[in-house]
């Protein structure tokens, strides 16, 4: 993200957003940028509107834009109706979609968003997804980093697998669960000695596996021979593969 507004210098290689060449593009680029950051950084002692009029003037619109884009930025992440209520009286759901509307207040070519819906609960994080998809339907590219698997997999035309600081996969979701995992998994429950009968049996037969809790997922389960079947038994669960799955298998961490 950092390299991406021109706060950072690559080390090595180059950078290019939207046509210029960085950092010495970056005044250029940050006209064409939304940018939402991770931290909460609005002025509490001013309305919802006033936030966003003070963030409007400092920007590339004309005054005779202000007051429609702002309306417009409100409508969006739906807080109209809450325009002159001080920042200090919204939820914590309310203040990230006041950061998402200021972040589109001049229809920016590209939206950053970093880890837009950290530390929400559920239902919240549900509500802004609604937001950010009806943003990508509307034409405005998002560049997004999340730490939800479950949030990249419902969002994203494109992910990309970022493992301790180095790029290890990319494509779309259903390209990377096709390469990486295939379409079902079979979980087989039991014990810790079952479990490990399962994992060595499917390693001999070639097929990739991961823990997840009490059982074993036994990925490409489509693909399972026969002779595998019929070693295992019955699966407790057959269900459809999932990012995490991928993302188990690329980096080898457990989630238990």
């Amino acid at each position: 993200m950092r390299l991406i507004t021109g706060q950072s210098r690559a080390t090595r290689g180059a950078v290019e957003v939207l046509g210029h060449s960085m950092p010495a593009g970056s005044r250029r680029v940050r006209s064409l940028l939304g940018v939402v950051p991770q931290e909460d950084n609005l002025d509490i002692e001013l309305t919802v509107r006033q936030n966003l009029e003070v963030f409007v003037r400092f920007s590339s619109l004309s005054a005779a834009e202000y007051d429609g884009a702002v309306d417009r930025a409100l409508a969006a992440v739906r807080l109209t109706d809450r325009a002159g209520s001080r920042v200090e009286e919204l939820s914590g759901g309310m203040r990230r979609r006041l950061l998402l509307a200021r972040g589109i207040l001049t229809a920016p070519r590209l939206l950053l968003l970093d880890e837009p819906t950290v530390g929400l609960d559920p239902q919240i994080r549900q509500g802004l997804w609604d937001v950010i998809e009806a943003l990508r339907e509307s034409g405005t590219t998002v560049l997004m980093s999340t730490h939800y698997i479950e949030e990249a997999e419902r969002l994203a035309d494109e992910v990309a697998v970022v493992f301790a600081g180095r790029l290890i996969a990319q494509g779309s979701p259903q390209e990377l669960l096709r390469v990486h995992a295939g379409a079902q998994a079979a979980e087989f429950r039991g014990d810790a000695a079952r479990r490990a009968e399962v994992e060595e049996l499917v390693r001999r037969a070639g097929l990739p596996s991961r823990r997840t809790g009490l059982s074993v997922s036994v990925l490409r389960a489509e693909t399972m021979p026969e002779s595998l079947r019929a070693a295992l038994g019955p699966a407790d669960v057959l269900r459809p593969t999932t990012l995490e799955d991928v993302f188990v298998i690329l980096t080898g961490e457990l989630f238990v």
